[in-house]
């Protein structure tokens, strides 16, 4: 930075470090902070899901950068009354709006601590690699893998879905791809995924440089599950016309309908062919904690690769994203490179057999492990499992009470906790959901099935109770009926 620059014309009486003056009075801010944190999600009932940002509040966010201090209790006013009042709603219990967590008062907890102990989680031998070495093992439990398996925490899915293509890639085309690039190979890879996979499987391809149009969506079945007969046709065609299968994706809960591919199905034909084998598991892996779920993605023990959120049905605060490996070699030889500032020792702060950094493409990264232990070790794993369960439950109370209605109908099975459904033709859906939303009381999401659009209510949340499902019901008839009297009004006889 320049002297001359705005920024640099700072006062005189810089201070030393920033650390308070005052502890004591710190400590008294930092109290009500906490305390106010406290106090609104305890009241998170009392209301309503979701408020329009008003223009005053998005104005507080516009202003130039501050070059003085402003006092941090006048800071947490402005967060106070512009921010908290206005977030996205997710941790109410009416919020069914998209697959995202609810977190929890631990967790916050669990947040301070992480932010309080800045912990770069690249490497090198502190006690907090230790902590997400624990969590990686007790994921290796969760799901059936083997010791040799490694695992890493991500942004979310989404990343851990291309860090997953990646090592299908390098398994693929062997170490020179890092080297001389995918296109030295001469090789056309080709990766499957069903019609209804997320559409970060399509991006993670165009990322990792194998293009989108090597992606084969596979049609699906009455249930929205890959058919293994036009997989098994794809594979063999490609493979006539000169294409390198490599890749299947299946889905543990699809986006749209948390539909759930038959991954048994799937791992014998990638082992029959010799292709890799990841599940996107973003919405549906951790059904694993639930004995009551957990037959639902039997065969999620056999991929070769997994992707999934703590910060979704785990309630871990985002963001947590995981990436479970089954070959933890080739996991490394994915990402590891040597860097004379990573030079490892056998003694002091370089030593530690267990980098990170060389299991992805981070070498800055967040304590995220913290806040995902103290979920696991505070609540335990039965506990969330039985929320999960719960959320299904309240799904299959939803679709009966959709079913009850003759102005509603259900447009897709229910397969875990997702549940889409149309008033009527379906074609008030896209109003109904904008008012419901803007009503507070429940908020779904808006999504479209077979060319038609759709209301979609996905529980995650720990929160949700009966009442707020009979609520959407309720709510949907209601504006549904606004609509269509509308509708009926303005038509000329």
């Amino acid at each position: 930075m320049t002297s001359n620059s705005p920024a640099a014309s700072r006062s005189s009486t810089a201070v030393q470090n920033l650390d308070p003056s005052d502890w004591a009075a710190f400590r008294a801010q930092g109290h009500a902070m906490l305390d106010d944190m406290c106090d609104h999600i305890e009241g998170l009932t009392t209301g309503p899901v979701w408020r329009a940002q008003p223009t005053a509040a998005k104005a507080r966010f516009e202003a130039d950068l501050p070059l003085e201090p402003t006092d941090l209790a006048a800071c947490h006013e402005i967060f106070k009354a512009n921010v908290l009042p206005y977030g996205g709603g997710n941790a109410h219990p009416g919020f069914m709006g998209w697959v995202q967590g609810a977190g929890t008062p631990v967790g916050m907890l669990a947040e301070m601590l992480s932010a309080g102990l800045n912990a770069n989680l690249g490497g090198r031998d502190h006690m907090p690699i230790a902590v997400e070495r624990q969590v990686v093992r007790w994921t290796r439990e969760m799901f059936g893998f083997p010791p040799q398996a490694t695992g890493l925490f991500v942004t979310g899915a989404s990343q851990a879905n291309f860090l997953a293509v990646l090592i299908a890639r390098q398994r693929a085309l062997g170490p020179s791809a890092r080297n001389a690039g995918v296109a030295a190979s001469g090789v056309q890879l080709t990766a499957y995924a069903s019609s209804a996979a997320h559409g970060c499987i399509a991006r993670a391809l165009d990322m990792a440089g194998l293009g989108v149009d090597c992606l084969r969506r596979i049609a699906v079945d009455q249930d929205h599950r890959m058919d293994l007969a036009a997989l098994r046709a794809a594979i063999a065609q490609d493979r006539g016309a000169g294409f390198t299968p490599f890749l299947i994706v299946g889905t543990a809960g699809t986006v749209d309908v948390g539909a759930i591919d038959d991954l048994h199905g799937l791992a014998d034909i990638a082992a029959d062919q010799d292709l890799s084998f990841h599940v996107d598991g973003a919405l549906g892996a951790l059904a694993v904690l639930s004995k009551d779920l957990a037959p639902r993605v039997a065969g999620i023990e056999r991929c070769d690769t997994l992707a999934f959120d703590f910060h979704k049905w785990g309630q871990v605060p985002y963001d947590a994203g995981f990436l479970l490996v089954r070959d933890g070699a080739l996991h490394r030889q994915t990402f590891a490179s040597d860097a004379a500032y990573l030079s490892r020792a056998q003694r002091g702060m370089a030593a530690g057999d267990w980098w990170p950094c060389d299991y992805g493409p981070d070498l800055s990264r967040g304590f995220r492990a913290l806040k995902t232990w103290f979920t696991l070790k505070t609540y335990g794993a039965n506990a969330l499992g039985a929320s999960m369960a719960r959320n299904c439950a309240l799904a299959q109370r939803l679709a009966a009470g959709i079913a009850a209605e003759p102005e509603l109908t259900l447009a897709a099975p229910v397969a875990l906790n997702i549940v889409c459904f149309h008033y009527g033709d379906g074609r008030f859906d896209p109003r109904i959901v904008a008012d419901l939303q803007e009503a507070g009381v429940v908020a779904p999401s808006l999504t479209h099935i077979d060319g038609r659009s759709a209301i979609r209510s996905a529980i995650v949340n720990h929160r949700t109770r009966p009442s707020d499902v009979d609520a959407l019901v309720v709510e949907t008839l209601k504006f549904g009926r606004v609509a269509s009297r509308e509708v009926v009004e303005v038509t000329p006889a």
